[in-house]
Order: C-alpha cells, then structure tokens, then sequence
C-alpha cells in the first residue's frame, strides 16, 4: 500500500460576539477573545496532537490565521503559513451581515437542519454548497498531488471542511451537512493511492489531564 497523504482539517476558533448575531459568511470577523482564554486547553491539544512536520494552510480570512497562531503559541513549532482562497466559506452573497432572522425571510427553501441554507440554494450573488464542493473538491485534489506521501494541515471553516468531506466520500452535499464540524475540531482525510480514506470527524479534546 502506498503511503498516504494526510490532511488535518481544523474549523476556526469561536468568533466574536457581535458577528454571532448575524451570518457572516465570507465577512472577515475576528476571534471571540474571552473564548481564546477559556479555551487554552483545546489549543494545547491540537498542538500535542498535529503531525511534525506538516505543511500549513489558512484561508484568506484572518480568523484562521488568528486560530493557526494560538495553535503555535500552545506548543506546536511555528510554520509558514500559505493562504488558499479555494478553501474559503461558503459565500452568501447579498445575505452576508444579516441578522438572522432576516436571512432566513429571504430564502427560497428551508434551510438544512444543520445549516443554514438549503444545500443547492444559491444566494443572490453568492454561491451554493453545492458550489463549495465544486470548488473545494479540485483543491483538496492539488493538495494531494502537491504533497504526495506527506501531512498537510488546514485551517479553514465548517463549509469548506464539509464539503472536503462530501470530495473524499463521494456523497451529495445533502447528506455531508448533517456531520458536526465544530469550532477547534479537528477533521482527518487520507488518500491512499486513488482512494480517499476518512480517519476521523470533529474529533474533541473531550478530556485533558490537569496542568500542575
């Protein structure tokens, strides 16, 4: 068997407060920084817990970014850092920034039960999930293909992991929404010669011995 190359898919940190309160999409929010204190124990774990070395990947939103950081200050050596547009949320175009309940009046369909739009409903200007596995499918192929054999971590958004999952399963994006891809989860994909192999879904760092 040849060896596999591992992508290690980690969804952002909590944002902040005020971006909760709407659906922020594709906007460019920050971290929640009450939730960067309480939650040093879950960056101290994915710290003792991703591949060195490993090449690392954010999207162009700075809360990835922010998140790759705290990761590397609770332990993990610092790497570069290399920006992937592909792998970007989901954009909701001409409903990015509003509030709720607003957003919901404006769609067309109901929403999925575990997101916030219909899979193949396409926002004025935006795109579909169906969309986002369009896009993020080819690039999660040029990983593979530009580390062969070798360990990739990604920080990236509970869209764009989904639909990474929805690549490597062959699945429709329908039935990807309903897995829980939670802040500071940690996702892991192989590929294994022609053939994806998932390894683990929104692993948590449920339980973690006490500092001294």
């Amino acid at each position: 068997m040849s060896t596999p190359t591992r992508l290690f898919l980690i969804r952002h940190a909590l944002v902040e407060p005020s971006a909760r309160l709407t659906m922020y999409g594709t906007m460019d929010v920050g971290l929640c920084e009450l939730a960067l204190r309480q939650e040093a124990a879950a960056y101290r774990w994915l710290a003792a817990r991703l591949p060195r070395p490993a090449r690392w990947l954010v999207t162009p939103l700075s809360r990835t970014r922010a998140t790759a950081a705290a990761i590397f200050a609770a332990g993990y050596p610092p790497a570069p850092l290399e920006t992937r547009p592909a792998l970007i949320e989901q954009h909701l175009g001409a409903l990015e920034g509003l509030p709720h309940d607003r957003f919901f009046e404006r769609l067309r369909h109901p929403p999925h039960p575990f997101w916030s739009i219909h899979w193949d409903e396409r926002p004025p200007g935006g795109e579909s999930f169906a969309d986002v596995i369009d896009r993020v499918g080819p690039e999660i192929d040029r990983l593979v293909a530009e580390n062969a054999g070798g360990d990739v971590v990604v920080v990236a958004h509970g869209g764009s992991i989904r639909a990474a999952l929805a690549h490597a399963m062959r699945i429709p994006g329908e039935a990807v929404l309903s897995f829980s891809i939670k802040n500071l989860s940690l996702t892991r994909i192989e590929r294994v010669g022609p053939d994806w192999r998932i390894a683990a879904v929104n692993e948590e760092p449920f339980t973690l011995p006490a500092e001294a």
